[in-house]
């Protein structure tokens, strides 16, 4: 087999250039102010029930955000109205718990009787908000593209922006909710299918509006957003026939510290793979239609490669600290860093399958159609790695079946 190289791929031309320059202004150190002022308050009112893992975590998770607010300031905005809508929520919801738990029934008959929390601040109609939006994005982006009309895909991007706030605030209010139910089923909304499908889901379409900034294109939005919306059909498919948005307690093996951070590492490594394989079918449908041309509706093929690139490259390294944290946490769990049960496998294969694409990429040169393919494929392996092993094996990850 010929190894495909540069001047083989038709139509491809060196990766634009991309002026990575970001000056540190006196906004940004207000940014970085505020999110470390945000951080302390956050320590000085729940400190009691932190331990020095969770306290690592909490600023170790403000440097983050300030780090992605400085880079990208679209986040400001973002978080900005999402903790004002937050923490309106969340302080309605103390006012019933202030003392603790107030048990299911009245927390129901609470949210039933308020029209902002019936209709917009639970986490179940926050959710579903989240999902409207989502699913709207997907035509509005494809029409968009198809009509080259900067109207409409502008306002496929806001559709995605909006849906992500509601996604957020949706997330924390079910994480004060598993409180208010019961003291001892609270935990961060990262722990069964269904929490994680809405992890994905923002994750996949944040990192999107991420990489459509970065290259100033939205034409790419619809086949992203339409993996989205993929997930987001089984999500209402889960919800309605096994009622997975009723909050249960946790599993003794996921009531761990480690699940903190190792979930979320995860996914935007599967978000970023999922965005991966998503704009190699859009590179696919080009190349098959003659490659770069004056009528172009889709961005060129070199800024498409390297998308895919970029996306992969940042998926991998999340994915291999993911990977070394699960290993950490079974060690605590189950005495032993690993122990090839199926999870852990497909995690291994799902690693080097990507690992051998970095490779071929950065020391072979391979470009073009052959990696678009082996990045869809990726996606499939990722898919079964995922959720097939959750259906189909059962081992110490069992707890994770539907």
């Amino acid at each position: 087999m010929s190894v495909p190289n540069e001047q083989m791929i038709k139509g491809y031309q060196p990766s634009p250039h991309i002026d990575e320059s970001r000056r540190f202004g006196l906004v940004d150190t207000v940014w970085i102010v505020a999110v470390l002022i945000a951080s302390i308050i956050g320590f000085g009112q729940y400190s009691e029930a932190l331990d020095a893992y969770t306290t690592g975590t909490l600023f170790g998770t403000a440097a983050l955000l300030a780090f992605v607010g400085w880079i990208w300031p679209a986040m400001r905005w973002l978080t900005g109205i999402v903790a004002v809508i937050s923490l309106y929520a969340l302080w309605q919801y103390n006012t019933l718990g202030a003392d603790g738990a107030i048990g299911r029934e009245a927390l129901a008959d609470f949210q039933e009787s308020s029209f902002l929390f019936k209709f917009l601040l639970s986490s179940t109609a926050a959710t579903m908000w989240m999902v409207t939006l989502y699913l709207l994005s997907i035509p509005t982006y494809f029409i968009g593209t198809l009509a080259r009309s900067n109207y409409g895909l502008k306002v496929g991007s806001a559709l995605v922006w909006a849906g992500s706030v509601m996604g957020f605030v949706g997330f924390f209010s079910r994480w004060r909710e598993s409180y208010l139910i019961n003291m001892d089923y609270g935990h961060i909304p990262v722990g069964n299918l269904y929490e994680v499908f809405i992890v994905f889901a923002v994750f996949t379409a944040l990192l999107y509006l991420y990489y459509e900034k970065r290259y100033n294109n939205r034409s790419l939005g619809g086949f992203v957003m339409l993996i989205v919306g993929v997930s987001l059909a089984f999500l209402l498919w889960y919800q309605h026939d096994r009622a997975a948005h009723v909050i249960e307690p946790l599993v003794p093996a996921l009531n761990s510290w480690w699940m903190k951070i190792h979930v979320p590492a995860n996914f935007i490594g599967y978000g970023t793979f999922a965005i991966a394989a998503m704009v190699g079918i859009a590179y696919l449908i080009k190349y098959k239609m003659g490659g770069d041309g004056p009528n172009d509706r889709l961005p060129k093929l070199a800024v498409m490669d390297d998308i895919q690139y970029k996306a992969i490259a940042l998926g991998f390294a999340f994915f291999t600290i993911a990977t070394i944290l699960g290993a950490m946490w079974a060690a605590e769990a189950w005495g032993g860093y690993w122990s090839w049960d199926p999870k852990e496998t497909w995690a291994l294969i799902v690693w080097l399958n990507y690992a051998a694409w970095l490779h071929m990429r950065l020391t072979k040169g391979w470009r073009g159609p052959i990696m678009a393919w082996w990045s869809i494929g990726g996606l499939l392996i990722t898919s079964f790695a995922f959720l097939g092993v959750n259906m189909f094996l059962s081992g110490l990850h069992s707890y994770g079946e539907l």
